[in-house]
Parts: C-alpha cells; structure tokens; sequence
C-alpha cells in the first residue's frame, strides 16, 4: 500500500507525458483529461497540459467547462495559435459563435499566412450576417493559399501541360482532407484545359460554394458560363461579382461583357462611360463604348469613341477597322498615313502584334476603297487575308465532307421515314445564308413586324448540332445518318424545347415570333426541320462574285474562318448553294429563299412574299425597316438603318482585275445564279 502511494505520487515529466497524451485525445478522452489534469497537479499552470484538458473536454461534449478554460487560457497565453484554434473549435461547438469569431479574428491576425483560419471565419461572419466581413474573409483565406505547397506544384503542373499530374496532386490532398476552395478552383482550371466543361464548371460552383468571396472562381465561373452560352447565370454571377468589396474596374468589364452577350446595350453602354470617368486613358475601354455604341445606332458618338481610342494607341489596329467598318464613315487621307505609320511601327515577325498588323491592313484596304485606289485596296485586303488566315483553322475538305453528308442524310425517303415528331412551337424564324448576303436587311425589315421579334445570332442551333456530331466522332453511331434516325419523336421534342429554352434569354418584348439570325444555321436545316418541325426558315442569297468578295474583304470579330482565302470562301458558297438545293429537292417549299438583288429593287413586292411565306398580314412598316432603332451587332448595321440603295451591287467589279481565283473555284455557279445547281 505504501508503495502504491509512492508511487502515485512520483512527479510526471512534462516532456514525456505531453505527446502520450496528445495521442490519447482522439482515441481515448477520458483518460486524456485525468492524465493531463494529473499533469497540472505537478505542473500548476502549464498552458499545453491545459490545452490537452481542453480538447479532451470537447472531445468529451463538455463543451462549457471547456470554454471557459480556454477563454481564461487565451487571456493568458495571448500569443500561442493553438490555443485560438481550440477555443475557436470549441466555440463552434457551443454554438457560440461571437466567441468563435473573436478567437478566429485574434488567429487570423497572428497567423495571416495560414488560409484555413481565415476560411473558417468567412463563413461564420457570413452566418452572423456580416457578408462584407465574410467575403473579405474569403480573398483574404484565397491570398494566403498561394504560397501553398501542394497547390504551387499543381498549378506548375499544370502551366507546363502535365494536366493529369496536377488532378493527381490534387485529389490526393483531398483524400488527405486536404480539398478548399483554392484546390477546387484549380481542378476546375486543369479540367478546362482538358477540355471537360462540365466538370470545370462543377469544380468551380464547389469552389465557390466554399467560399462565396473567392473572387477569382467566380470570374472563371463566369467566362466559362459565357462559353457554354449560360448567360442568364453569367448575368447573375456577374451581379454578384461587381459587389465585391474589393473595387476591381474588370469586374464591372466582365459584366458589360455579359450585358452585350445578351444584347442589353444600354446598360453596357452606361458601364463603360462610368469607368471611362474614373480614368479616362484607356483605349481599350474607348473601344469597348465604340462596339456599343454602333450596334445602339449612336453612329457619331461611336465614332468619336473609336477617334479616341486610336488618338490614345495610334497602333491599336481592331479600333481603326472599328471605323473603317462604320460602312458610312469615311477615313481620309490623314487617316490613311496614321494607319500607315502605324503599321510600320509594329514589328512584321512579332506574334504579339499580329492582330494590329491585319486589322491595320483590312482598314487601309476600306478607306483606300473608298478613296477609289482599288489596287492599292487589294493588296491591303491581300495581306491583311493572308496574316488573318495563317491563325485560323479551317479545313475546306473536311467541312465540304460535313455538308455532303447532311445533303445525303436529310432526303425525301429518309425525311418520310422520321415522320411525326419535334417540338409544334412556331416561334422562330432562321435567317440562314452566307455572311453579306442581306441577312441583316431581312432581320431588319421582319423585326419591324409587330409579331417578329429580332435578337441576336444565336449560337444554341450550332451548340445542339455539335453536341449530335460529337457523338458521331466518338463512335457512338457509325455515321451522322445513323445517329438521327436513332432520335426518337420524344428526343425530338426534347431538342427542340431545349432550344427555345436556350433562347428565350434573348427575347425582350412579348412578340409570338423571333429570328435567329446566325447566318451558319444553313448548315443545319435538316436538323431545324427535325426538331422544330413549325420553324421557318428564310435564305437570304446574294450574287456569288458579290457576297464572296464582300465577305473576304471583311474582318469578322470570331468564327467565319472560311472567308480568309478567296479559293476557300468560293469552295464554301458552293458546298452553302448545293446543300440547299439538295434539301429544296428533299422537302419543297420548306426553304423561302431571297434573292438580295429582287429585294433591292422590286423592295414591296418581295417583302410582301416574304410575310406572305411566314403566315404574317403586310405591315406598311416592314417597307420603312430604316426607321427601326433596335441594336443591330452585324457589320451592316449602319446600312440598314438607311432606305435600300443599288449601290454597292457591283462593287466587286472595282476588283475584277484580281478576282480571277474566286471566280475559277466558284465555277459554274456564278453563270446559273441565282438558279440554284442540279444535283
């Protein structure tokens, strides 16, 4: 007995009973606390043998009694980050959350590298109703991770193209409860560049779902967003992001941005002109309110934007073909030696540059057309073509292989065979054709009608088109053939729901009817047809050697590769004429087609065959399309708000020296126009 009191009462050594306690608070509490409490007996007063006591009492329930010794311990020991971590974890377990806020605030304060603390307090300031606090929180928990270890050798991995290596480094550390936001935003990123958006896109919301202020996830979400054409969602994290409480001008950008994807130019407008007054200096921004403000129609006032823009970075190329593009605006000869001096001071080997150097070159070629120097012109719009196609990639075989496959899917027999099926709405109206070929005057006389409604050219056709083929591509069906008679009548419906869900986002007024006016669309006819069997669907077609030319003098802002080369554009107007023909053949009278030649000078009678076509009464306001002020985003949005004029018919015979190419590869089809081929 004696010695059993001996021995009990030996003194402890903290150095060797510290770590076995420290094992035993997760595993075994309770005995935890009665050694760390027999500790204190011997060591009154030692602050990590009343830390063990602590988190054994937590571990224990006994959060109260624990509590309180850690706020006395935290008087005491005001400078040691454990004892804030455990007392902030308590606290959160006593549900007292000002406490958990104050000792996560002192933590965060003492140890501001550690982004896990500051984490845990955005989203406890973001209970207790303090959002600014919460999101300042968060960019700061964002900040303090970049010095992270595992998250700086992932996002090497990933900028050197090891893609599956950075996922691999970064669902290890999840595995090891390491996933936070920053890690989440970063697996979104290396699945973008894989080429997976779906999972870009969920990583993001997770990573955001963390921590709601982590700024830069948001903005990503966004673009993302934008590429998925998700702009309704893009407009509202967008909303989102312009209220943080770190006042960043992009963010206010990347909204414009949006506004315009979703043809709210006004307010776009009024975003750029409120940076503008904050600092003025930019041209880039000058540029932005220029594009704006020619779609909104404010011709003068997009052209002094542009004049500014350029008077800031005389070298700015896009801003100079901005103007040049004003199709009623005219650059003098001062205009044409400030491009000219531009241009010689960009380097001609300088990938950096290239894009000023080609818009440069289809400026000059504009104003020295208008300057009636045409060959002079053509070498501008030569070099600027040929800088402009050398970095765009276009596969004339494979496209022409594309449309021969469509023209023999979507015959008379196959078209009998689908039968019934498809969404019944009648709502759109596909405006299809060749860049330049009128589309745009026949937007703008139909969206006079009161029951038509113009918006944009909508990308939803092309995306659903895509998505169909991609599933071709990746074996699932032997051929395109194949994969659209496996759609059944409820897949049809479906598709085409979907699309008029896609675009509703773009419909303004209350108008039953609305055009898409994506020029490309007649790619996809036999599709539109399918799953929107009640759409209609206008051809707008113009002279070969005329819409040729005038689209390969064009600079397109994205897309239209094929109009950088005049072999190309020619190859490309055939392949456009023979598919429609093919599916004229197949279901006749589906296609309304207009010659833009009969609509420039017999104006009423084919306007009033075209409603006719489109079930509508005549409208004396379709015959006055020029006093529309809707927002016109394509390159003939100035010519369309003036009467129809025959002018520019021939221009193209300006050039007729050089245009031997075009007119060798259009072959036959110039002579037959505007009758369409024989198959």
């Amino acid at each position: 007995m004696t010695g059993s009191t001996t021995e009990a009462a030996r003194p402890v050594s903290p150095a060797s009973a510290l770590p076995r306690i420290a094992a035993l608070v997760g595993s075994a509490p309770a005995r935890a606390l009665a050694e760390a409490e027999n500790l204190l007996q011997t060591a009154p007063g030692l602050g990590p043998a009343e830390l063990l006591a602590c988190q054994a009492l937590r571990q224990l329930g006994r959060t109260q009694e624990a509590l309180s010794r850690l706020d006395a311990l935290a008087r005491r020991d005001t400078r040691v980050p454990a004892v804030l971590w455990e007392l902030a974890q308590t606290a959160l377990a006593a549900n007292a959350s000002t406490a958990a806020i104050s000792a996560l605030e002192r933590l965060t304060a003492l140890q501001p590298g550690i982004s896990h603390g500051w984490f845990l307090l955005a989203s406890e300031l973001r209970k207790a109703g303090r959002a600014e606090d919460a999101w300042r929180a968060d960019i700061s928990g964002v900040h303090a991770s970049a010095g992270d270890p595992e998250l700086v050798d992932a996002a090497l991995a990933m900028n050197e193209g090891r893609l599956d290596e950075g996922i691999a480094l970064l669902e290890a550390r999840a595995a090891r409860g390491g996933e936070d936001a920053p890690s989440l935003r970063l697996l979104g990123e290396l699945h973008w560049r894989k080429g997976d958006m779906s999972k870009a896109l969920d990583y993001c919301g997770r990573a955001l779902g963390r921590a709601p202020g982590f700024d830069l996830a948001r903005d990503f979400r966004i673009r993302l967003l934008l590429q998925t054409n998700r702009l309704d969602e893009a407009r509202r994290e967008a909303e989102i992001l312009v209220e943080s409480p770190l006042e960043n001008p992009a963010h206010r950008l990347l909204l414009a941005s949006v506004l315009v994807r979703l043809g709210e130019h006004e307010r776009a407008r009024d975003l750029y002109r409120a940076l503008l007054d904050l600092k003025p200096d930019q041209p880039q921004l000058w540029q932005n309110l220029g594009h704006v403000l020619k779609t909104l129609g404010e011709q003068a006032e997009a052209i002094a934007a542009y004049r500014e823009a350029v008077a800031r970075q005389p070298s700015m190329g896009e801003a100079w073909w901005s103007l040049a593009n004003l199709k009623t605006a005219r650059l003098g000869a001062e205009d044409i030696a400030a491009m000219e001096a531009a241009l010689a001071t960009l380097p001609e080997d300088s990938d950096e540059h290239a894009e000023d150097r080609f818009h440069l070159h289809f400026a000059l070629g504009k104003a020295l057309e208008d300057a009636k120097d045409y060959a002079a012109s053509f070498r501008h719009y030569d070099q600027g073509n040929r800088l402009r196609r050398a970095r765009v990639p276009h596969d004339p075989e494979g496209f022409s292989a594309e449309v021969a496959a469509t023209a023999q899917t979507f015959t008379a027999p196959f078209l009998a065979t689908l039968g019934d099926g498809g969404c019944p709405a009648p709502d759109p109206i596909f405006v299809v054709g060749l860049p330049r070929s009128g589309s745009t005057l026949v937007e703008q006389i139909l969206s006079s009608h009161s029951q038509v409604e113009g918006t944009l050219e909508l990308p939803d056709m092309m995306i659903i088109a895509s998505r169909l083929q991609a599933r071709v591509d990746e074996g699932e069906f032997a051929d395109f053939k194949t994969m659209i008679a496996s759609l059944t009548p409820r897949d049809r419906v479906r598709l085409g729901e979907e699309y008029l869900e896609g675009t509703r986002v773009h419909r303004k007024s209350d108008a039953p009817l609305f055009i898409d006016k994506m020029p490309n669309n007649w790619q996809h006819v036999g599709l539109i047809r399918t799953i929107l069997p009640n759409a209609k669907i206008v051809d707008a077609r113009r002279h070969p050697m005329s819409c040729c030319f005038s689209g390969w003098k064009q600079h397109f802002a994205r897309g239209q590769t094929f109009t950088y080369d005049l072999a190309e554009i020619a190859r490309y107007y055939r392949d456009y004429v023979g598919l429609m023909a093919a599916y004229d053949a197949a279901a006749p009278g589906a296609v309304h087609r207009v010659i833009y030649e009969d609509m420039v000078h017999s104006t009423e009678a084919e306007i009033r065959r075209l409603l006719a076509y489109l079930d509508l009464p005549f409208e004396e306001a379709c015959l006055q399309f020029h006093t529309n002020a809707r927002a016109v985003r394509t390159a003939s949005s100035e010519q369309v708000r003036q009467p129809i004029f025959t002018t520019g018919l021939d221009a193209w015979t300006h050039y007729a020296p050089w245009l031997g190419p075009l007119a060798e590869a259009l072959g036959p089809i110039e002579a037959i126009y505007p009758q369409p081929p024989a198959r």
